[in-house]
């Protein structure tokens, strides 16, 4: 093995040193017995090890999607500080030949094809239905899988998350006795808060089946079973209309760009005249929905979220509005959301040894990278985040409020 791969790497290796310079060292053999520095350090930062001759063609030609594959598959193993880590995967991908046309042509193919009933379900266990154990460990007390708000910047993960919580209940104006519909509910935690702290008779719907037990578990134990209705349920099948309020949190991702326009139409047929929802979920930043851009695409929809599709804000506002909502606001949280997965990917290295036995070796590389590699993206505007205040469109504009001075009440 160890010739093969020289004739591969050397070449190569010198080729990268004419484009960047990078603290990386390079390893293979027995035991990492041969080496070369991609840069000019005398300590790199970072060792890539190459384990099988397989990942050749994957650094050969390296992506952000290739380099996490091999690191994934076991091909190369890297070490070194995750930030320099990722400093130098996102180096090493600007060695590569962009990708053109024929990827964005498939991820349209993909779009056409790939959103069911059946295949949502299972795209959503696949992600969420790891194990409840190996989400709290790096998720936080409350157990809330979305961007949490941090109003002065210094706060724990789980004050952020319940402070999300209730900026999202204030924006939507939530009363007490009002019904209220939680949209990819995870494990309980907005209807837990909306029944407990604003007196609202909740439902709250997931494909989760690890989500809906351990949320109904959470229902039993607040004594809130009166007040809170949770369902093993796709957002297409709720019928027991109307609702005072909608809530939607990082649930939209998964929805599929070719169904945005429905589901927002779905909510608008569920929701009362006067009533309000919002919608909290990850945009591209790319104005073409992700097709030009693709900081690691591939491999969130090969190994993280199959079938995951982040539009543009533009995107989400046109059809919204196509829907039949208005969107009366709009606040970008794309920072808090960096805050969030720096936290849980800080959360999953110092918990890694309790980690490890709650999944495979595979499972957890694809996890370690990926929270990782959503922190960076969050901090270098590769996606995004939103927060969209709506209402049924075409209603009076009387009785609304002048500012947005209610969101903010009691703080």
């Amino acid at each position: 093995m160890g010739s093969i791969l020289e004739h591969a790497l050397l070449p190569w290796a010198k080729r990268v040193k004419t484009r960047v310079n990078l603290p990386v060292r390079l390893s293979w053999g027995e035991r990492g017995a041969s080496s070369l520095v991609l840069g000019e350090f005398e300590r790199p930062q970072v060792e890539i090890r190459v384990r099988d001759p397989a990942a050749l063609p994957l650094l050969i030609d390296p992506g952000l999607d290739t380099l996490g594959q091999a690191y994934v598959e076991g091909l190369i193993d890297v070490d070194g500080p995750l930030a320099d880590m990722l400093a130098v995967a996102h180096r090493l991908a600007e060695t590569a030949e962009p990708e053109g046309m024929p990827h964005r042509l498939m991820g349209r193919i993909r779009r056409r094809f790939g959103h069911t009933r059946e295949s949502d379900s299972e795209a959503i266990q696949y992600h969420y239905d790891v194990s409840n154990a190996f989400y709290a460990q790096w998720l936080g007390e409350g157990m809330v899988y979305s961007c949490g708000y941090f109003e002065q910047g210094d706060e724990t993960l789980d004050a952020a998350q319940a402070k999300k919580i209730d900026h999202i209940l204030n924006k939507i104006r939530l009363q007490p006795g009002q019904r209220l519909l939680d949209i990819g509910c995870g494990w309980g935690a907005l209807v837990l808060r909306a029944a407990q702290h604003f007196g609202a008779q909740c439902v709250g719907v997931t494909l989760s089946q690890n989500q809906y037990d351990l949320a109904r578990e959470r229902v039993r134990a607040a004594g809130l079973q009166d007040r809170i209705d949770i369902r093993l349920q796709d957002y297409r099948d709720v019928s027991d209309a109307p609702f005072d309020r909608i809530t939607s949190v990082g649930m939209f991702e998964h929805v599929g760009l070719d169904h945005l326009t429905p589901y927002f139409g779905h909510m608008r047929q569920l929701l009362k005249p006067d009533g309000w929802a919002m919608n909290h979920g990850i945009t591209s930043t790319d104005a073409l929905d992700g097709e030009t851009r693709h900081g690691g695409g591939h491999f969130i929809d090969r190994y993280v979220f199959p079938r995951g599709e982040l539009p543009h804000i533009g995107t989400v506002l046109r059809c919204l509005q196509e829907g039949g909502l208005e969107a009366f606001d709009v606040e970008n949280l794309r920072r808090h959301y960096q805050r969030t997965t720096q936290l849980w990917a800080d959360a999953f290295e110092a918990h890694t040894e309790r980690i490890k036995p709650l999944v495979d070796e595979r499972r957890w590389r694809i996890w370690r990278v990926y929270l990782a590699g959503c922190a960076w993206a969050f901090d270098n505007d590769e996606v995004s985040i939103y927060q969209v205040l709506c209402r049924p469109a075409g209603q009076p504009s009387q009785g609304l409020p002048w500012s947005r001075q209610w969101m903010y009440a009691g703080r």
